[in-house]
């Protein structure tokens, strides 16, 4: 049984179609990014790029059916509950088993109303059948970590099946807010919990009309599919990456997209069309027969990229980061280097701060680096300096769509933040751990432990 896709354009009728070209000719300016995409031996990658600095890359190899998984729904088994750690191993399908949580847990009020939340091991037994999708990719020697909630994204609103759930962006203006409020009012299903995207900013009724029966045709598959199946089984898979991000991310703020393999050109542009055929112009090929310098060589995304997988990044006035990853955190140290400054050693360390603090969002950002990062600032005096360079930190990181926290700098000039990990990260894309050293950096000198060992035993 095939698992349900969405990769299918929508069908939408002429009217639609002109009124979407006619907003697109009334001069509204040119996007800064440009989207790069790169076809070869059936690797895909997306290069992202504000003016000519690259900005976010993604990768997706042939065998990332198993490894880049995020968003798929499956109908999955349970396989064991641990009381202890308030989570339960969920057989999905893949190599290693996924994990539940019991937040992540849906469960029936009525059967337990007025107890508080249920504990997990009241809900879930080890062989139940459940229906579950992947919000986090398998990392390293973790396994994908799983919702009961199950969302389903359009091109314009997020479909959350069987939940109450109502919401709409608040990157939107609040008069936008205000009539698409007006909208959800008379599309939203009454069964369905339904999600406004930013994408949907003058957008028409009859638009996101079309987008939310499209995913409750999609959600009534899944279940149909999901009645005929036996756990584990996958129901729902997302599109490849490029029509994901094109889905999540394409708007007028870009100026273009280049694609080198004519196959994708022909389905992206297709696609476009049907769900934003005003911007369907933007979509470009970029033929390597033809062309002097292939596509990511004419905009120096691989000089780039090498310059991201080193730990140090030079800094425009001469100072500079030092980036560290270990199992458990990322380690940022910012030195002043080359940077002497003009007047004070106060404004030379704040100065080289403020540019370190633009930086580093820019470079998680790029690296895609998760988890728990510390950020080691040079020590500044004035506490105002300081709060300036949190700010702006915060100010660039908010540019950055994956959810992050900062706190404040403290007395040693640290900062704690976190970034939401979803992928591995840009060095575990292009690496692999070294066969000598087994990543740690360093060989071991076995003769002299073996001596030393001889010698202890004299």
């Amino acid at each position: 049984m095939e698992a349900v896709t969405d990769d299918t354009p929508l069908e939408l009728d002429e009217d639609v179609l002109k009124r979407r070209r006619g907003r697109e000719r009334r001069g509204k300016p040119i996007g800064r990014y440009l989207m790069c995409v790169s076809v070869s031996d059936g690797i895909t990658q997306i290069a992202v790029m504000e003016g000519r600095q690259l900005i976010e890359h993604y990768l997706s190899r042939p065998a990332d059916d198993v490894s880049e998984i995020h968003g798929n729904v499956y109908l999955a088994k349970v396989q064991n509950v641990l009381p202890g750690m308030e989570a339960a191993f969920v057989d999905i399908g893949t190599p290693k088993n996924a994990v539940l949580y019991r937040g992540d847990v849906q469960y029936d009020d009525k059967e337990f109303e007025g107890k508080g939340r249920p504990r997990i091991e009241q809900v879930l037994k080890a062989k139940q059948t459940i229906l579950a999708q992947v919000t986090k990719n398998p990392i390293a020697h973790k396994g994908a970590r799983l919702t009961q909630e199950v969302s389903l994204p359009g091109r314009f609103v997020v479909l959350v099946p069987n939940s109450s759930t109502y919401g709409i962006s608040k990157r939107l203006p609040e008069s936008e807010r205000k009539r698409l409020r007006t909208i959800l009012d008379r599309v939203k299903p009454k069964q369905h919990g339904i999600i406004v995207r930013t994408a949907a900013e003058n957008i028409t009724k009859e638009e996101i009309e079309r987008d939310v029966r499209r995913l409750l045709g999609q959600w009534d598959e899944i279940e149909a599919l999901a009645g005929r199946s036996q756990a584990p089984n996958l129901l729902y898979r997302e599109p490849e990456m490029a029509f994901r991000f094109i889905r999540e991310e394409f708007n007028k703020d870009f100026r273009g997209v280049v694609i080198d393999d004519a196959e994708m050109y022909e389905r992206v542009r297709t696609y476009v069309e049907s769900v934003n055929p005003a911007l369907v112009d933007r979509i470009s090929y970029h033929d390597p027969e033809t062309e002097s310098l292939p596509l990511f060589e004419r905009h120096h995304v691989h000089e780039q990229l090498r310059k991201a997988l080193d730990r140090k990044v030079w800094l425009p006035s001469g100072g500079s980061l030092i980036i560290e990853h270990t199992e458990a955190l990322t380690v940022i140290d910012v030195n002043t280097g080359k940077n002497v400054g003009r007047s004070s050693l106060e404004e030379t360390v704040f100065r080289n701060n403020l540019e370190a603090a633009e930086e580093i969002a820019r470079q998680l950002r790029l690296r895609d680096i998760g988890g728990i990062i510390v950020i080691d600032f040079v020590d500044m005096e004035v506490k105002a300096n300081r709060e300036a360079v949190a700010t702006t930190l915060r100010d660039a990181l908010a540019r950055d769509k994956t959810r992050t926290q900062v706190f404040d700098i403290s007395e040693l000039g640290l900062v704690e933040m976190t970034r939401k990990r979803i992928g591995e990260g840009l060095l575990e894309s292009f690496a692999n751990a070294c066969e000598d050293c087994g990543g740690r950096g360093v060989n071991l000198d076995d003769d002299l432990l073996a001596g030393s060992g001889r010698a202890g035993r004299r």
